[in-house]
């Protein structure tokens, strides 16, 4: 099969899940409206040094970080993502005690032609993110909510080692990548996939 250089245009289809103590996601959520998402994988180099020279060098592995932008975060989302306490009457407070949850990410980048490039993090916990507003002026501008998240390494079936980020290719048509990403970092298929006779 030839390379691929046909680069990605945009992002879509953001899905999480929370994780229970054994790893496992119950229900698989989505949020609609992702604006921008990158993912942080940073690396140093280590020099290890004798006769005045460079005898080694490592890697030293640094975390992974995601910082996300949204049109708008459901309120349910919020709470489930961060953790929050909503009192009965609907008011969703944050305090000194909050503990968010362990919760698995899969989003796709987008091709013009229909393309798709899935990424997978399999366990992280997402942060409490700014209040942000400014008034209104002689144009209309939308405000996104910006969210950030810190993921660690976790088994992910077919690997020898914990993995901290999963990435899969799907040509147009196809949803080979996106269905094992899915089945790796959840425990179950794409919402839209066909069920297995």
């Amino acid at each position: 099969m030839p390379k691929s250089y046909k680069a990605t245009t945009g992002v879509d289809q953001f899905h999480y899940g929370i994780l229970d103590g054994t790893d496992a996601v119950a229900a698989v959520e989505r949020v609609e409206f992702l604006q921008d998402i990158t993912v942080e994988m940073p690396q140093d180099p280590v020099r290890a040094y004798g006769d005045n020279k460079t005898a080694e060098i490592a890697v030293s592995n640094g975390n992974i970080t995601v910082s996300s932008a949204f049109h708008k975060i459901p309120k349910e989302d919020k709470v489930a993502l961060l953790g929050l306490e909503e009192s009965a009457d609907g008011i969703v407070a944050y305090g000194p005690n909050d503990a968010p949850p362990y919760a698995a990410v899969v989003f796709s980048k987008t091709r013009e032609d229909g393309g798709k490039e899935w990424v997978g993090l399999p366990k992280g916990i997402f942060l409490r993110p700014n209040v942000t507003g400014s008034t209104k002026s002689d144009s209309v501008e939308f405000t996104p909510e910006e969210i950030s998240a810190e993921f660690m390494d976790r088994d992910v079936p077919n690997f020898d080692e914990e993995k901290s980020v999963l990435m899969g290719y799907d040509e147009p048509g196809s949803t080979a990548a996106r269905d094992a990403i899915f089945t790796a970092v959840f425990g179950q298929s794409h919402p839209d996939a066909e069920p297995v006779v």
